[in-house]
């Protein structure tokens, strides 16, 4: 039976289920706040550069592609992905790192900052694929219902690494700090401190080393350009400078939602929008999470974001670059033990115009500075301007030229405007940490408990953060949907 379906935000998460619910047959309506599409990764252009405000990262390719499958599409009907080779770069204080687009490559590096590290360094990677093939293709692909998800033959074979952290794992093969702070790098997507992270999400080392990097030409925004394309394909209606302000319930059903003062009325409605903003918009009685539940869950980090653009080509910089120069464990301390503006920040900096020229003027060079801190921080113009001053000065130090000079423009983004822009939970930018005390059944509900026909999707649900988990997280809720709403 056609039901007619309210979708709240237009991120990664919502388009998925739009498209799936859409397939299925339902009248699906997206309602998005802003004036454009995307949620977290919408687009700024300015003087002719073009810089991705949120995710910059492609990994998992294989994800993207059985997504655009399941329609009978391909990614390459939509756009043009780019291997970037090298993948990334890493500056360290004494010496810099460059991961290669394939094992051989990332072998040999190994090998000349610890002689024997690479046959170790295979093994683990050899163990991460199997951890990959088992969560993409099982774990992730279940709702979150039970506990009983998890138990597998695959998982009870490998208990263990549940309960062991990447942080154990990785030192127990590795001795060298920069051999361990790349392999710890990759658990930073997941949001958690690696010695709080399962071992078995090693298999995010396997998405970088094994299936590698990867580029939308024209970045990060052509997939959001995509699924959009692909949704009014499909009968979807988007609606954008439209703000949900209420989740109407009536007899313990949702039965509407206000749209800028117009009720919309809907058969089932889907929040891809902030879980805990979400449910703000419900009467109290009908909220399953508590303020406190809240505060006490581990949150992703917020980030302290720029994007600069520079008159001039760039030297010694690839398309993807992590500066490590400072202590690892003294930022993620700031992070996640006791919060706080970090003294001596670790960044990364995202230069697409390296790879894809339409992504800036000729001669010139798209900048993107992005500094992980915890999230509910004071931000003000000040100290906007002191953590950019830090990192420019070390950017400068590290790829030994001179940029200040050559800055056209800079915009900045951080706390208050994840709060502004996208409703999150104390500004957190990517959503909800994926520890073991936050994984799978223990993460807030795609279902509500509490409401019939209100369901959640993204980055606080399962599966968890990043892009390639926002688009199963769509499918999941839309399969879970067909399922129960008959």
């Amino acid at each position: 039976m056609t039901k007619k379906i309210s979708i709240i935000g237009s991120g990664f998460s919502a388009l998925s289920a739009a498209c799936y619910l859409a397939q299925a047959g339902h009248k699906v309506s997206i309602f998005e706040k802003n004036n454009t599409v995307g949620g977290r990764a919408r687009q700024l252009k300015k003087e002719g550069f073009t810089f991705d405000i949120g995710p910059s990262w492609y990994w998992m390719p294989d994800i993207f592609e059985k997504f655009f499958n399941d329609f009978g599409k391909r990614t390459s009907d939509y756009y043009q992905l780019d291997k970037l080779s090298p993948a990334y770069k890493i500056f360290f204080s004494d010496e810099v790192i460059t991961i290669g687009d394939h094992m051989d490559q990332i072998c040999e590096e190994f090998e000349r900052i610890e002689k024997g590290s690479s046959k170790p360094l295979r093994k683990f990677i050899n163990q991460a694929q199997e951890h990959y093939d088992i969560a993409i293709n099982k774990v992730v692909l279940k709702p979150g219902v039970s506990p009983f998800e998890l138990v597998t033959k695959d998982t009870i074979t490998r208990v263990d690494r549940f309960f062991k952290t990447i942080s154990t794992e990785v030192r127990k093969k590795f001795k060298n700090p920069k051999l361990i702070s790349t392999l710890e790098f990759p658990v930073l997507f997941l949001g958690a401190k690696p010695n709080q992270t399962p071992s078995f999400y090693s298999f995010m080392n396997y998405a970088d080393f094994g299936l590698g990097t990867w580029h939308p030409k024209g970045g990060m925004y052509e997939i959001i350009k995509a699924m959009s394309k692909l949704a009014k394909s499909l009968g979807v209606t988007i609606n954008t400078n439209s703000n949900v302000e209420k989740i109407t319930v009536e007899n313990g059903k949702a039965t509407s939602i206000e749209v800028n003062g117009t009720t919309v009325k809907s058969d089932i409605v889907l929040s891809g929008a902030d879980y805990h903003h979400s449910e703000t918009l419900l009467d109290k009685a009908y909220r399953q999470y508590s303020e406190a539940y809240w505060e006490k869950r581990t949150f992703a980090p917020s980030s302290l974001l720029f994007y600069v653009g520079f008159n001039k080509k760039l030297k010694n910089v690839e398309h993807h670059n992590l500066f490590f120069d400072t202590d690892f464990e003294i930022h993620a301390e700031n992070i996640y033990d006791e919060p706080k503006w970090p003294e001596n920040p670790l960044f990364y900096v995202n230069f697409p115009s390296v790879t894809d020229y339409s992504m800036a003027p000729e001669g010139c060079e798209t900048g993107f500075f992005l500094i992980p801190i915890a999230p509910g921080l004071e931000d003000t113009p000040e100290l906007r301007q002191q953590y950019f001053d830090i990192v420019i000065n070390r950017f400068e130090q590290r790829t030994q030229q001179s940029v200040k000079n050559d800055i056209l423009f800079k915009e900045s983004y951080c706390v208050n405007d994840f709060k502004e822009d996208y409703n999150s939970y104390k500004g957190n930018a990517y959503g909800m940490a994926n520890t073991l005390r936050q994984t799978a059944f223990l993460r807030p509900k795609l279902k509500s408990k509490k409401v019939n026909g209100l369901y959640f999707t993204g980055q606080l649900t399962v599966p968890g953060p990043g892009v390639p988990p926002s688009l199963i997280s769509g499918k999941l809720v839309a399969d879970l949907i067909k399922k129960n709403e008959v």
